[in-house]
């Protein structure tokens, strides 16, 4: 191993996820869905927990694994709004919410195409955005995303280095160029203020300023 891998699966590991994390990535990996990896799972938690965020919105809901580490870095009255197009995702969502301790009401759970929901959502109503989906469908998210969070709140987007790829020119694979152009417009967005975190699979962060 590498000393950048190895550096790497060290900051993955430093803080061991829990009997209700481990259980949601067994869910996920049966369901055959990708959760958000530990270090951009708690990178979410801390940025959740710094923002004093009580709303979100989360595309992409898996088995729940980010669902858990953003409820638990926001307010206790906190209520996240998480969509999914699969059925059987939610329902082990739904379990691991329960397991977490969270009640019901804490995750206002949407079956359905993302980009059929998000614009039926309310406008600058939401302190944090998480990205983690169908990532041919990325700059169209990013999109949406830019009018439903608020001035000061948080757009994160999963899979931002997806394999490594994002970072060779020589990727041009649709799901690559899809990440890679996203990127590039929240970059350029003069009302963004954005930092690229490798942490999981690559986490990007970026403050609505205006």
């Amino acid at each position: 191993m590498s000393a950048d891998a190895a550096n790497w699966a060290y900051a993955e590991d430093f803080v061991p996820e829990d009997k209700v994390l481990l259980a949601a990535r067994d869910a996920a990996d049966q369901l055959g869905c990708v959760p958000v990896l530990p270090g951009a799972g708690r990178a979410l938690q801390l940025f959740a927990a710094a923002l004093g965020a009580r709303t979100a919105v989360e595309i992409g809901t898996g088995a729940g694994v980010s669902l858990i580490y953003l409820l638990r870095g926001m307010t206790a009255d906190a209520v996240v709004t998480t969509i999914d197009v699969e059925p059987e995702n939610q329902k082990a969502a739904k379990a691991t919410l329960a397991a977490a301790g969270f009640a019901a009401e804490q995750a206002r759970m949407i079956t359905g195409r993302a980009l059929d929901v998000l614009p039926r959502l309310a406008d600058g109503a939401y302190d944090l955005v998480l990205i983690d989906a169908r990532k041919k469908e990325y700059p169209q998210y990013l999109e949406q995303a830019l009018r439903l969070v608020r001035v000061g709140g948080l757009i994160a987007i999963d899979n931002s280095l997806w394999h490594s790829r994002v970072a060779d020119p020589a990727q041009r694979d649709p799901d690559t160029t899809a990440v890679r152009s996203t990127l590039k417009a929240v970059k350029e967005n003069e009302n963004l203020e954005p930092v690229l975190l490798n942490a999981g699979d690559g986490l990007l962060v970026a403050l609505r300023t205006a």
